[in-house]
């Protein structure tokens, strides 16, 4: 049957054959206005529906943004001298689309022995900002002269390779409370994604007050805007946006007692801490041995890695570690007993050469000192005095006159690598340990062994109580908090004659006691308590805890040298140097 079009006239109907080539226009007719209508239905798309997204993704292609880093705030002790500063150094930065992935390979393996950084990880940090950015790469800090000098005459086999000035961080005392300061390195992977502001290259606190202030310290970065062509080439600059340099943060630290405190530790595994007794102000936190920040201000060679791994934890802030306090601890169980209201200020006791308590013998300090009251215990150290006061007071007193004090998770200044110190209770022993509590417990804990632990930073807390009156004060590390309501001293609620007999049995030890070394005429009257804490294998812990001037205290110290002895031969001196360098400075007559 034929077909064709048909055509309609006033007088006839007109059939007209279709030829094959008829069909082929029509079929090609209507595969162009399919066409050209899919094509304006997607320009619809882009144009209308997807153009502000499209448009802003174009204008982010041919403008980028060059970081620019922001300087560090400075670290400043209580009297504005630098602790923490920042210097010009030189830093290598690579451009990514300067060079293929295969030419970059290469060029690694140039730069690795000048820069002394494996080629590996050269790649590794062009690999996570991607060989086709336009960012610059920061590679090394603090460029050597000598590879400086190599790179400048190299300069023709690294394209894309760009040396800049900029701030480096820097530690002008060295080894200087740097468990205190702490220390800086670049973002990681996981900090990027915990802070998005953050760049890449980003250099951010790691340790100490470096990280807890970080926020304030590490300032705003800035960045050019810059304008590239197809090839990610810089055609022009579109303007600059200045970075904001960090806050500076002071210290309640004293320079001149932080060094001292440090020379006489002489690195060995201790510390010391020492406080104001009225404000709670930080004065000295050192913590042997120790590290110098500097060399995290660049990258660290293996060698120098294994000479800081060759001491024993040095990144371990001691001054926050537990240890057994030993008989510096007698003041908290001769508190709880009188607090208990069953003994007075004139109470005494018998005092032996041993108590038995379930068949096992636990022997006095020295010899019987016969019938003696709370200051002569103190004077003379009487284990046995302690013993019978801690047993009748009952280990739940002892615990909580030394919360009050401050042993525990209550005296804490934010620094992290170390910890707080602990009283357990019969309950909670049985709880962390699944065992019961046996009188040995309390005879133990009354003369600060067995399960007692406290830092030095709360040894010294519990002395500036006792010295200030009754007020535990809270450690700060920020000179900005000493005034505020937060760090105001609490009352203790120990009654004043309950202090004062603590406190006259504390300056006869320095008198007449162990601790003579301190009643040598060469500084006002002081008191304290040395305690000798026993080690299972080992030499025992030296400690002295004590306040000084006795008549008008302003500060309190606390010493631990791990291993060190009697507290009389390695914990004395190291508290007689602080405080003559406090006297010398504040003139106090002796």
């Amino acid at each position: 049957m034929a077909t064709g079009l048909l055509f309609v006239t006033k007088s006839r109907f007109i059939n007209v054959p279709l030829t094959r080539q008829s069909h082929r226009a029509i079929g090609l007719m209507v595969v162009t206005f399919l066409m050209i209508g899919g094509c304006g239905l997607r320009l619809a798309q882009l144009q209308l529906i997807q153009g502000a997204a499209h448009r802003e993704r174009a204008e982010q292609n041919r403008i980028v943004l060059m970081p620019m880093p922001a300087d560090r705030g400075n670290i400043l002790d209580r009297s504005g001298e630098l602790l923490a500063a920042n210097r010009l150094a030189r830093a290598v930065y690579l451009r990514p689309r300067e060079q293929s992935k295969e030419a970059w390979a290469a060029s690694a393996k140039r730069l690795a022995p000048i820069l002394k950084i494996p080629a590996e990880e050269i790649l590794e940090k062009l690999r996570q900002t991607g060989f086709r950015s336009t960012v610059p790469v920061r590679i090394s800090r603090n460029l050597s002269l000598k590879a400086f000098i190599t790179l400048a005459e190299q300069a023709a086999y690294f394209p894309g390779l760009e040396i800049r000035g900029e701030s480096s961080r820097y530690y002008p005392n060295g080894k200087l409370a740097a468990h205190v300061l702490g220390y800086i390195g670049e973002v990681t992977e996981k900090d990027l994604k915990a802070h998005p502001d953050y760049a890449m290259g980003m250099l951010v606190g790691q340790m100490g007050i470096e990280r807890l202030a970080n926020s304030k310290l590490q300032g705003v970065w800035g960045g050019q805007l810059i304008e590239v062509d197809a090839t990610g080439r810089q055609v022009t600059s579109l303007g600059l946006k200045p970075p904001i340099s960090g806050q500076s943060i002071r210290l309640t630290l004293d320079s001149n007692l932080q060094k001292t405190a440090e020379r006489a530790l002489a690195n060995r595994r201790g510390a010391v801490a020492v406080l104001d007794v009225k404000t709670g102000a930080v004065l000295a936190l050192a913590s042997g041995p120790t590290f110098d920040p500097n060399l995290f201000t660049r990258r660290i060679t293996k060698q120098e890695w294994q000479e800081l791994q060759s001491q024993e934890n040095p990144f371990l802030n001691r001054a926050l570690q537990g240890y057994p306090p030993g008989s510096t601890f007698k003041v908290v169980t001769a508190t709880a007993g009188m607090q208990s209201g069953k003994f007075s200020p004139d109470s005494t006791l018998m005092t032996y050469a041993a108590i038995n308590l379930g068949g096992h013998l636990f022997h006095e300090h020295g010899q019987s000192q016969g019938v003696i009251g709370f200051r002569d215990a103190l004077a003379f150290s009487s284990n046995t005095f302690f013993y019978q006061v801690g047993l009748t007071a009952g280990p739940e007193a002892i615990a909580k006159w030394g919360g009050k004090y401050g042993i525990g998770d209550l005296t804490n200044v934010g620094l992290s690598g170390g910890g707080h110190g602990m009283i357990p209770t019969p309950a909670q022993k049985e709880k962390l340990f699944k065992e019961p509590w046996y009188g040995g417990d309390t005879v133990s804990m009354s003369i600060g062994q067995g399960l007692v632990q406290t830092t030095p930073l709360e040894l010294a807390a519990v002395y500036a109580a006792i010295a200030n009156g009754g007020w535990r004060v809270k450690p700060h590390l920020l000179a900005e908090q000493s005034q505020t309501a937060a760090m105001r001293p609490q009352k203790t609620g120990i009654n004043p004659a309950t202090l004062a007999v603590i406190r006259e049995g504390l300056k006869s030890v320095v008198a007449e006691g162990t601790a003579r070394q301190l009643n040598d005429g060469s500084i006002p009257a002081t008191a304290g308590k040395t305690g000798t804490a026993e080690v299972a294998g080992q030499k025992d812990n030296a400690l002295f805890a004590g306040f000084a001037p006795f008549n008008n205290p302003r500060i309190a110290v606390a010493v631990v040298v791990e291993n060190g002895g009697f507290g009389a031969e390695s914990a004395v001196p190291i508290a007689h140097q602080i405080y003559k360098t406090y006297f010398k400075a504040k003139k106090v007559q002796r």
